[in-house]
């Protein structure tokens, strides 16, 4: 089985035991790595690689906002979600972004060859520990208790404005990064403390980090 794959991650340590791994089974070849989600987005887009593995935490767009943005430029690929988070919350943002597949950090050597074939394949994969968080979802739900309330909803521009300014990024910085004037920048910030209702910049920052928008 051949397989064109596609490897993002801020560290290069991880980038480069990743290829190794998977470049040592037959026909397999890691066509490109992304040290960003945004490099990431370009990189897909252009080879349209079979498997798209991504880190959550990474600078200047995340794991989760590439993802989305990918599935629209490449949408036959698989993406697999390579990272240490395991939390309810994460697994459930991660399925909603449309990845087929979610293997721990720590599980990468038992289980990543496999969930790369699966992925590829077009079948789903979860590493054991995650497989576990989604049954326990499923099995503790009451038809009867009152859902949570609908987060606030941002549009994928707000949310690649709210990573940038979480990581400490200025008007212009965010402006030059999107390809947008510093006007529309200050505009997107306005509109969204106004629909978050933060009230300062550390506002911002706290609700990135608690909804991982930017990781610390």
């Amino acid at each position: 089985m051949t397989m064109r794959i596609l490897v993002a991650d801020d560290h290069e340590v991880v980038r480069h035991g990743v290829r190794a791994l998977l470049e040592a089974r037959p026909g397999w070849q890691v066509v490109a790595e992304a040290v960003d989600g945004r490099e990431a987005v370009e990189k897909a887009k252009r080879l349209q690689p079979d498997v798209i593995i991504l880190d959550i935490g990474m600078p200047g767009l995340n794991g989760l906002d590439a993802a989305r943005q990918i599935l629209k430029a490449a949408p036959k690929s698989g993406i697999l979600i390579l990272t240490m988070h395991e939390s309810e919350q994460v697994v459930r943002e991660v399925l909603a972004a449309g990845a087929r597949g979610y293997v721990l950090k720590s599980d990468a050597g038992r289980d990543l060859v496999n969930a790369v074939e699966a992925v590829g394949r077009q079948r789903i994969f979860f590493t054991s520990s995650v497989a576990q968080v989604v049954l326990k979802r499923s099995l503790g739900r009451n038809p009867e208790t009152t859902p949570p309330a609908e987060p606030v909803s941002l549009t994928h521009r707000e949310r690649e404005v709210v990573q940038l300014l979480g990581e400490g990024k200025s008007n212009k910085e965010v402006a030059d990064i999107l390809g947008i004037s510093v006007r529309t920048a200050e505009t997107h910030r306005s509109n969204i403390m106004h629909k978050l209702e933060c009230g300062s910049l550390s506002d911002l920052v706290r609700y990135a980090i608690r909804n991982h928008i930017i990781t610390v």
